[in-house]
């Protein structure tokens, strides 16, 4: 009878029955192949004959259960741009400007929570890993519910919210790092797409299940009391009139009657690759690792924030374009020199990374695609609300209000959801189409889309912005973001693809996971961006300036990529 011998070198795979799984000595199981729960030694995805017999099933299945997962984390990350909405029509005693801030909190603490999870499955599993960051969510998901109760409380205490639910925009790259390691190469485009495209779902699946339990009493007793619409509000079916009870903390408190059997099923049904992570040790260790290197994350965010944000909450004594370069700088500073043992060691091979230039170059193609779509994600419900809510009409000396209520407003909660779901829909088919065709002519395709679109929606947001009936531009504006959306949900696919072919897979992994944490600053930004200049009366000048950068990116991908004498063409 044929043998085969594990790739560790060692002739444990040679056995005349079925092998068995056997204590392992770091802790949990070496399994054979298939088994739920356990850690594999033997993965050999490039070999045709092991793919076909064992290593799909195994594969597959660690990712359908990090499909739902991953949705989950995005939910829990994204909530902040539906329920600023809420909180502005239930009349919380905040700003706009203030309530921007908070969607922009929890899009920088996802970013930076990216940095240290795109080393996690190395240094400690992908099942451990995965387990570990999804039974995290439960805290912000409780935390927010009970904060929302409250809207007495001082604005920290909800900015403290937002920033804790970044854990679920961290997991993101974690969890692509780990899929990455279960597949070949030649499936590379189509099982991240997948992985991500779905788990962007939750970004969708936020923005129609958060307005929907806001209308009923969920937990009864144990969920609180509810609240009445100041303003009109709005679900995908419809307006909700002012004066109905909302129960708001159920967008916090829904989640977590996904998370607790999600957990469960996380740590039944995935595996630890012991060729990915051969050192993890037992799972307590492991989880130690995981904790240790999240709290670390939290330090070089709150820091950035508190120098970024104006007062009372901060010093206001940054810009945004110095305090996200800064942040980024101190979560890998503060990673090399807290890391220590074992710990350490990985750390430092996996900043092997930022040693080759097709990190950086993919880095910036990586914002055009998932940054323009975590960015936009974040932003759109609040701008929907802010342009198309009021009518914009001139004073007696001719300057622009923009208080008086619109009557024929369109409703945020009703169409922001829309977006998403059309980017993650078709990350999936962008994987797909650039399997077939390569990555990168299918990214400079979609570049010179997003320039094109991105000057056509800024151009109606100035006419609506100055329109007493803005409402008869919000078709025109939703098409226009709709294509946006759709551009980038093809490109990510795009840029995986283009990731898992130009590098092995030791390092695939850690490249997915700090790209799309770069990539995740645009959670941060689009708030920002697109709310400062709407407080300035031009709201086009944002879109103009993301038009320009995916023209610069268009030409990075070109030079690198695509044009005659490239390193590597069209991968």
């Amino acid at each position: 009878m044929a043998t085969t011998k594990p790739i560790d070198g060692t002739d444990a795979g040679r056995r005349a029955g079925p092998p068995q799984a056997r204590p392992d000595p770091l802790g949990g199981s070496v399994a054979v192949p298939g088994d739920r729960g356990a850690d594999v030694h033997d993965w050999r995805p490039e070999d045709d004959t092991f793919w076909e017999g064992t290593g799909k099933k195994i594969a597959y299945r660690n990712l359908w259960i990090s499909v739902p997962a991953l949705l989950c984390g995005f939910a829990v990350w994204g909530m902040w741009g539906i329920i600023t909405v809420q909180m502005l029509n239930l009349g919380f005693p905040f700003t706009q400007a203030e309530l921007f801030t908070l969607t922009a909190i929890a899009g920088i603490a996802g970013a930076t929570m990216r940095i240290p999870a795109s080393f996690l499955i190395r240094l400690a599993g992908g099942r451990n890993t995965i387990f570990l960051t999804t039974a995290m969510l439960l805290a912000p998901a409780i935390g927010t519910g009970i904060a929302l109760q409250h809207p007495e409380w001082p604005l920290w205490v909800f900015q403290l919210m937002a920033l804790w639910s970044g854990v679920g925009g961290g997991n993101f790259a974690s969890s692509m790092s780990n899929i990455s390691t279960f597949f070949p190469k030649r499936l590379q485009g189509t099982a991240l797409g997948l992985n991500a495209g779905l788990g962007n779902f939750g970004v969708t699946t936020m923005q129609i299940v958060i307005p929907l339990v806001m209308t009923v009493g969920l937990l009864g007793s144990f969920g609180g009391e509810p609240m009445t619409l100041v303003k009109d509000s709005g679900w995908i079916f419809g307006r909700i009139a002012a004066g109905t009870p909302t129960w708001i903390q159920n967008a916090g408190f829904a989640w977590v009657l996904s998370l607790v059997p999600l957990s469960v099923l996380c740590w039944w049904g995935m595996n630890n690759l012991k060729t990915v992570s051969p050192n993890t040790g037992s799972p307590l260790t492991a989880f130690a690792k995981i904790t240790y290197l999240y709290t670390l994350a939290f330090v070089p965010a709150i820091f950035m924030l508190w120098l970024y944000l104006p007062a009372p909450t901060g010093l206001g004594v940054l810009s945004m374009w110095v305090a996200i370069p800064l942040d980024i700088v101190l979560a890998l500073l503060v990673m090399k020199l807290a890391a220590f043992g074992e710990m350490k060691e990985g750390v430092t091979k996996q900043f092997a990374i930022f040693r080759n230039k097709h990190t950086w170059s993919l880095t910036a193609l990586y914002i055009v695609t998932f940054g323009s779509f975590i960015g936009f994600s974040m932003a759109l419900p609040l701008a929907i609300t802010v342009i198309f809510g009021f009518q914009h009409v001139p004073d007696a000396a001719g300057v622009l209000q923009h208080t008086l209520k619109n009557p024929n407003a369109p409703s945020a909660l009703t169409y922001a959801w829309i977006g998403p779901f059309v980017g993650a829909a078709v990350r999936p088919l962008g994987g797909w189409i650039s399997d077939k065709l390569g990555g990168s002519i299918v990214t400079q395709v979609i570049s010179a889309v997003m320039a094109a679109a991105s000057v056509a929606v800024g151009y109606v947001m100035m006419q609506a912005y100055a329109s007493p009936t803005p409402e008869q531009y919000f078709p025109m504006f939703l098409g226009l973001f709709m294509l946006l959306f759709f551009a980038s949900g093809i490109g990510n696919g795009s840029t995986f693809r283009t990731i898992g072919v130009l590098f092995d897979r030791t390092q695939a992994g850690p490249v997915l996971g700090w790209t799309s944490a770069v990539a995740a600053y645009g959670a941060f930004i689009a708030p920002v961006v697109i709310g400062a200049q709407i407080k300035a009366g031009t709201p086009q000048f944002a879109m103009y300036g993301f038009a320009a950068f995916y023209a610069v990116c268009l030409l990075l991908n070109w030079w690198f990529y695509l044009r005659p004498g490239a390193d590597v063409k069209n991968p």
